[in-house]
């Protein structure tokens, strides 16, 4: 009687849309007004400590172990909860502090490799043909050609460098280089790409000799951390510093002021709250292990403690939330393949993460920003107007 209790006050106002719970003794109760949009099934009870102690592990793990149902869009349900002002996603009654992350050379490359090295077979099931796995770029109203909406993602980046054919690029967590292999192709640049994984590591290196590009374009199996005393004209990190940690975060912008040349330009792009920065416990332990996502006024400090400056910045929130909900139709497409190479547990867990972020984005709860910084007065070298941003 008390968890029923104690689930009841949990759940009774968490959600903005009409929900269903069924509970372990197979009673239930409608939330909300008209006909349930999902049910949420309990095959058995989550003990009230575990909730309490962390409600993302808690119900994540519960999920991912069959001991809850979903029937209905868990991305519907979960941007519910983010918008409902008395949710335990939003409530301090339910957050709870998370342990301080390593961020250590060495422990950055485990976390990374925990996530990407799962290996590429498993990101060519449901990423687009050149494997880019960060926020698309919907343009022309295509909400739908995720490759397209990937390459225009790294032209709109490179475009906005205004790069000069001849000069450098360093590629700060190169993924699997179309980024870095596209500004040397197409922008006559030449090119450094850097990674702590070992797959993409050896994929870019494959592309490079494949396509002849050598003389342009190399790619590093290092931490950036320790790239010496090299500078680039340009630098991009695309989904990159919410891996750093909160505490690195100073000292990764510090080491983009050091790489940069005097009146560079670098665009750095990646997930970022306007309400703060925070943890997601489940995320963490199961995700992106030392993740943190930070706060917008948070990364504008440590951009000027550097001595760097904005010359722009530019929201894609809504673009986030379309790439994810691409990424988990084509991962659905496919679950049966993923089931037989990852097992159920791993894939509820990924399609879990997938629908969560989409939902994230969905309510504003997480954004996407890129910062156009520049080294020296801001903009000096670049375009008086944003038109040239979108000339290609």
């Amino acid at each position: 009687m008390l968890e029923k209790t104690f689930y009841k006050q949990l759940l009774s106002r968490s959600f903005t849309i009409p929900v269903k719970i069924v509970f372990w003794d197979g009673k239930s109760v409608n939330y909300g007004d008209g006909e349930p949009q999902v049910t949420i099934t309990f095959k058995e009870k989550i003990p009230i400590k575990e909730i309490t102690r962390n409600a993302s592990i808690a119900l994540g793990e519960a999920y991912m172990d069959h001991k809850i149902e979903i029937d209905g869009s868990i991305q519907k349900l979960i941007e519910s909860a983010y918008e409902s002002a008395d949710s335990f996603m939003r409530s301090s009654k339910f957050r709870k502090f998370l342990p301080k992350q390593g961020h250590s050379e060495k422990q950055s490359e485990d976390d990374v490799q925990s996530h990407y090295d799962v290996g590429n077979d498993f990101y060519r099931l449901w990423l687009d043909d050149n494997l880019t796995y960060s926020c698309a770029y919907f343009t022309d109203g295509n909400h739908d050609d995720l490759k397209a909406a990937q390459l225009a993602k790294v032209h709109h980046i490179l475009q906005k460098l205004d790069p000069k054919p001849g000069k450098t690029l360093l590629d700060i967590g190169c993924g699997w280089g179309t980024l870095m292999l596209t500004a040397a192709k197409e922008y006559g640049l030449k090119v450094t790409g850097v990674t702590l994984s070992e797959e993409q590591y050896q994929l870019v290196q494959k592309r490079i000799d494949e396509e002849g590009l050598s003389n342009v374009a190399e790619v590093k199996l290092i931490d950036y951390r320790e790239l010496g005393d090299r500078q680039w004209d340009y630098i991009t990190s695309v989904g990159m510093f919410e891996h750093v940690g909160k505490e690195n975060l100073g000292i990764y912008f510090k080491d983009v002021a050091k790489y940069l040349a005097d009146d560079g330009v670098a665009l750095i792009h990646g997930i970022t709250r306007q309400q703060g920065g925070a943890y997601n416990g489940w995320i963490n332990k199961y995700i992106f292990p030392g993740g943190y996502v930070p706060g917008l006024a948070e990364m504008v400090d440590h951009i000027e403690e550097n001595k760097l400056q904005i010359a722009d910045i530019e929201m894609l929130r809504r673009h986030y939330q379309r790439t994810l909900e691409i990424w988990d139709q084509n991962f659905n497409a496919h679950r049966d393949q993923i089931t037989q190479m990852m097992g159920d547990r791993f894939t509820r867990m990924w399609d879990l993460y997938l629908q969560a972020c989409a939902a994230s984005f969905e309510s504003g709860n997480i954004d996407v920003i890129q910062y156009l910084i520049t080294k020296g007065a801001s903009g000096k070298n670049l375009p008086m107007t944003r038109n040239y941003m979108l000339e290609k």
